[in-house]
């Protein structure tokens, strides 16, 4: 579309136009066509002006989202304004990172002093070069020496920061530096210029202020997701515990030769004590602006006895349609399903099967599906000794594949065992997605999604499409990227902020606003916190999405607001805070959870709701949301 009718919009800010007055500033660098991409489809990439502007002695950079372009149908008015950048000073800016893709556009990633980040810029008509010498004449940016495309900013050669940049951890925790005060605002969605770009897109974005991560030039499964996460912030605790003491306590510090074994360490987190919450007497906590007037707070309703046989009957009419899908997931919301039902109903919550199918179309499907995934598995089969040589990628997936599987759920008597079948399922099901989704693959803690899927399906094609409908919802948690993961924990940390102000305060404090310890929380949805069945009952009712589809991040909340007591009155850092989330495994009380979280997503109605990024997951493709929605 023609950018030239834009030019007056994107000459506002509202940042800009009061310190304007106070002294002269002048445009040193501009360009047209930098875009966002919040999700994975080019239809909702929002394109938008970059500028470098000097004011005195100051340098600041804003972004802003062109006016007038198609809106993405998902987007409301308040969800429009939320990635703009509005003057960011370059004082507050840690490092920036330059990738230059084979395939496809070149993208920087701001990294502030805080260790949050901007999503990536695309420039699609070139420019990084310019944008980045424009920087070097107006503020200090020297070369990291660890990384030739990380550029550091005001670097003044203090190692910790320095280590921190050059690592760009995901939401990094700031050392020398407090966290930067930065407007940003919520974004207009368009259609911007769709471009070919070779299949290579990230699914980047989603929000303004996320963490920036080290991509590796060849993606190697050993490296996706939380293993480079975790290796990277294992790496920067040892070195920062080395140089103060004061800083990081009790963490263990990784090389790159560890990082599987330390993402495996870190999920399998000991049990934590049942000591009961002490709380220093002369340590005073901030109270909880939620309980100042509790009979004005609406709880979470009591729960009710799982879902039977006779009462799911009588949601079916005579062809096996479900007549009313919102009473059943309001139904399953507050009680869960008895175990023998989930086979049967879990298809339906997953989107597997449609609500409005019958049992004749539903029993078709399967056997269609059935036939398509044994053609998809006969592709790695068909795959001999030799080919496999010479087939890196498949060997890589592969081995990591078999070295996971067998430390999944092995307590389980239905994974226990030498040469137990049900583990080759698990081996086999993961091989097949990685064929099915190559781009996707196979990344840690996949097997930990599965694992109950398979239990309760005992039916290998079906735990398959089963599988493949939630990582329709889950895949960002999994991408190189990692902006499904930090879309997220900016969320709960926006959500934090609206329900516990002096909660997030606390963490902002102490440095613990990257949420780092909702981690493993997110990215395989509490399975680690709670006993198998309740993991399974937690996780159906989250696929209701019948408050909202994001209630896994008030659940976050309503854990976090649980311990806030023990979190402030212990005056925790960010490595014991970390260690103390993760030895929570097993100590949670799942119902009173349920009803707190539930409670906390009432009261924040739209102003939690407008907290979220737009594509936040897990989002469902409108082609997948229920009808009667």
């Amino acid at each position: 579309h023609d950018l030239s009718d834009d030019a007056d919009y994107a000459l506002q800010s509202a940042s800009f136009s009061g310190s304007s007055k106070r002294s002269s500033s002048s445009i040193v660098y501009s360009k047209d066509n930098v875009t966002i991409h919040p999700t994975q489809y080019a239809s909702e990439r929002i394109s938008g002006r970059l500028r470098l502007i000097k004011q005195g002695s100051s340098l600041f950079m804003t972004w802003i989202p062109y006016k007038g372009q198609r809106s993405n149908p998902r987007l409301s008015e308040k969800d429009k304004s939320l990635y703009t950048i509005r003057a960011v000073p370059f004082t507050d800016v840690r490092s920036i990172r330059r990738h230059t893709p084979t395939l496809g556009w070149q993208y920087v990633i701001v990294v502030l002093s805080s260790g949050l980040a901007f999503p990536p810029l695309y420039f699609y008509n070139g420019g990084v070069r310019e944008f980045l010498a424009t920087i070097k004449q107006h503020a200090f940016l020297v070369r990291s020496a660890d990384d030739a495309n990380v550029f550091l900013v005001n670097d003044f050669q203090d190692p910790l920061q320095r280590t921190l940049s050059s690592l760009e951890l995901p939401m990094a925790v700031s050392v020398a530096n407090g966290p930067s005060s930065v407007s940003v605002s919520e974004p207009p969605s368009n259609e911007n210029q769709e471009k070919a770009d070779g299949g290579n897109f990230d699914g980047l974005g989603a929000t303004s202020q996320y963490n920036g991560r080290h991509r590796p030039k060849i993606h190697d499964p050993a490296r996706d997701l939380s293993i480079q996460v975790l290796e990277k912030f294992s790496l920067v605790t040892k070195f920062a515990r080395d140089t103060t003491s004061q800083l990081f306590r009790e963490s263990d510090g990784f090389g790159s030769n560890d990082r599987r074994h330390h993402n495996q360490s870190l999920l399998d987190s000991p049990k934590a004590s049942s000591d009961e919450q002490k709380v220093p007497d002369e340590i005073p906590v901030p109270s909880d602006p939620l309980e100042f007037d509790k009979l004005a707070l609406v709880w979470g309703k009591p729960r009710q006895p799982p879902l039977g046989s006779e009462e799911w009957a009588t949601f079916l009419d005579s062809e096996g349609r479900i007549m009313d899908s919102k009473a059943l997931r309001k139904r399953i919301f507050y009680g869960g399903i008895e175990h023998s039902l989930r086979k049967e109903v879990w298809t339906f919550l997953l989107g597997y099967h449609a609500y409005d199918s019958t049992s004749a179309e539903r029993e078709y499907l399967v056997s269609i599906k059935k036939s398509e995934y044994e053609t998809v598995k006969q592709q790695w089969q068909s795959i001999s000794p030799e080919q496999a040589k010479r087939f890196t990628k498949f060997r890589e997936r592969k081995g990591l594949i078999e070295k996971d599987v067998v430390r999944t759920d092995r307590s389980l008597s239905f994974y226990d065992g030498d040469d137990n079948p049900n583990v080759y399922l698990l081996r086999d099901i993961l091989l097949t997605y990685s064929f099915y989704n190559f781009d996707l693959g196979y990344c840690q803690g996949m097997s930990d999604l599965l694992s109950p899927i398979l239990f309760v399906m005992k039916d290998e094609a079906e735990s398959f499409w089963c599988f493949v409908a939630l990582m329709e919802r889950l895949g960002p948690n999994f991408n190189r990227d990692q902006n499904g993961m930090h879309t997220q924990l900016f969320a709960i940390s926006k959500l934090v902020e609206l329900l516990d102000s002096p909660l997030h305060n606390y963490f902002k404090q102490n440095d613990c606003l990257n949420y780092f310890f909702c981690f493993r929380w997110v990215l395989i949805q509490f399975k680690r916190e709670f006993e198998y069945e309740k993991t399974m009952k937690l996780w159906e009712v989250l696929w209701t999405h019948y408050l909202s589809e994001h209630l896994h991040l008030y659940v976050c909340v309503a854990i976090l607001k649980r311990y806030r007591n023990k979190i402030m009155g212990e005056q925790m850092d960010f490595d014991t805070l970390l260690k103390f989330i993760n030895e929570l495994s097993g100590q949670i009380d799942l119902d009173a959870t349920l009803r707190d979280a539930e409670a906390l997503c009432i009261c924040a109605g739209e102003n939690g709701a407008a907290n979220i990024p737009p594509g936040t997951p897990p989002s469902l493709p409108i082609d997948l949301l229920c009808p009667d929605d």
